[in-house]
């Protein structure tokens, strides 16, 4: 293994703590990771908008210049990163994937962006998302489609598919996203890349149009569960521009993640209550159900009471697209693809009343699942229903034979446990005969962030599966 790729292919962790023990420089960081973009990222368009190289290398010299000086630096110090093209970054370009922003250039960062500089990691550019993160599926009007890089004839899923696709292939060490729907757990899912939806507001979000709202939270991406709690000590923390950000500091997450699962009850479910799930991916899930019996937890077959689960969703989804598109809709309807078109005028359909009666169901629903969560620490399930699907395909029409009767149905394993509450992680699990990674997800109860990543740490340290990389980068 040569210098260049032994560094691309370096765990976050480690790379964090040679830089700062100077055995590597940010520089060479750097070069390292653009020269990977530069061979790969053609192939599969994850990353967009990207710095100039010249901007990059002077990021990294500072970084260098830092340490040189002694002063005391970040737990992401000298590491590259990419954010999602649907965060705001100051003077890069941020298009959220529609034409309607093609040349935005916003003058402030988000809150998310502002921390992970300030903990030290050095912004290279944005990682590819469909048009306004609708759907998981990532492809927009002005970069195009990013493609899988296990089959590059298939989708990466989304909606934060260019940052997955960028860690799968070594061109970026870590990497931010978010989730409502499954958009961190899905494409951590399609590209065996770790992908963690913590609970709301454990990361703080701003600006935010309705600062409120539990639904999309912002999380991290990596190649290991180790570099995921990097990722998130740096992010997680309170902040008083969000009025739910959890008080626990981030350095909780920067603990060990070691710990003993003997006599833990895990809840084990196929198909979360009946969903259609393609046979390959129950295939993959069972073939590694023994793990967790092998780390001493107590596994069952049992699946909580998710019913009223996808009528929330989607009462709460099309009311968040209403508040978010309405204008977009007004002003520039022949811009947006008809899936923003469909779900904005859902919402603009929906009463008062449907929107009560949502919340009102989804009180009921976390209290069957919480009392469910008492019997059981964990719950494991599918992560995706289908392996990733063609890159042309939009979204898939039907699973095993059942209709999906939206462009997100086949996202339900994901978007249930959205409206728990819970935190959840998709950590690789395996591979088809065909060659396209599974992940399974790991649901802790609520607010055990901690939780869920040392059950997954425990997993990955078993199975290995993450080791597996790309046939586009071997």
């Amino acid at each position: 293994m040569g210098g260049a790729d032994e560094i691309c292919f370096m765990t976050a962790r480690e790379l964090a703590a040679r830089i700062r023990r100077r055995e590597l420089s940010a520089r060479e960081v750097m070069e390292a990771h653009l020269a990977q973009i530069a061979r790969v990222n053609p192939l599969v368009n994850a990353i967009v908008s990207q710095v100039p190289e010249e901007e990059a290398l002077a990021l990294a010299d500072a970084a260098d210049a830092a340490l040189a000086r002694g002063d005391e630096v970040g737990p992401l110090h000298g590491l590259p990163i990419a954010h999602k093209d649907l965060e705001e970054t100051k003077g890069l370009r941020t298009t959220f994937g529609s034409p309607i922003y093609r040349d935005y250039i916003p003058e402030r960062d988000t809150l998310l962006v502002e921390r992970l500089k300030r903990a030290g990691a050095l912004t290279i550019g944005k990682t590819n998302v469909p048009e306004f993160g609708a759907g998981s599926q990532t492809f927009n009007p002005v970069f195009g489609p990013t493609r899988n890089p296990y089959d590059l004839s298939k989708t990466c899923g989304g909606s934060s598919g260019g940052a997955a696709v960028a860690l799968a292939c070594g061109m970026l060490p870590i990497a931010d996203g978010s989730d409502t729907g499954g958009s961190l757990r899905n494409p951590g899912n399609f590209n065996n890349v770790v992908g963690f939806r913590p609970s709301a507001g454990r990361v703080p979000t701003w600006p935010a149009a309705m600062g409120w709202s539990t639904l999309g939270v912002k999380g991290p991406l990596a190649r290991t569960v180790g570099d995921v709690a990097l990722l998130l000590s740096a992010m997680a923390g309170p902040d008083p521009r969000s009025p739910i950000a959890l008080p626990e500091p981030g350095s909780v997450f920067a603990r060990p993640l070691e710990r003993d699962f003997r006599g833990v009850r895990v809840a084990w479910s196929r198909d979360l209550g009946g969903l259609p799930v393609d046979p390959r991916v129950t295939a993959v899930l069972e073939s590694q159900r023994h793990v967790f019996a092998d780390l001493g937890c107590v596994v069952e077959e049992a699946t909580p009471d998710l019913r009223d689960a996808d009528e929330i969703f989607h009462v709460l989804r099309a009311l968040h697209f209403a508040v978010r598109h309405a204008e977009h809709l007004e002003r520039h309807r022949d811009l947006l693809k008809d899936t923003v078109i469909w779900n904005t005028e859902a919402g603009l359909k929906l009463s008062a009343l449907d929107v009560g009666r949502a919340e009102v169901k989804r009180t009921l629903l976390y209290h069957r699942v919480r009392a469910f969560m008492e019997e059981y620490e964990f719950l494991i399930c599918p992560v995706n229903q289908v392996p990733p699907f063609p890159v042309e395909q939009p979204y898939p029409t039907e699973i095993n034979g059942v209709p999906m009767e939206s462009y997100i149905a086949w996202m339900k394993s994901a978007y249930y446990i959205t409206v728990t509450g819970l935190p959840a992680i998709s950590v690789p699990c395996g591979f088809t005969p065909e060659g396209l990674p599974v992940g399974v997800q790991i649901v802790g109860r609520y607010r055990d962030d901690f939780g869920v990543l040392q059950l997954a740490n425990a997993f990955e340290q078993a199975t290995q599966v993450w080791r597996r990389r790309p046939p586009v980068v071997a």
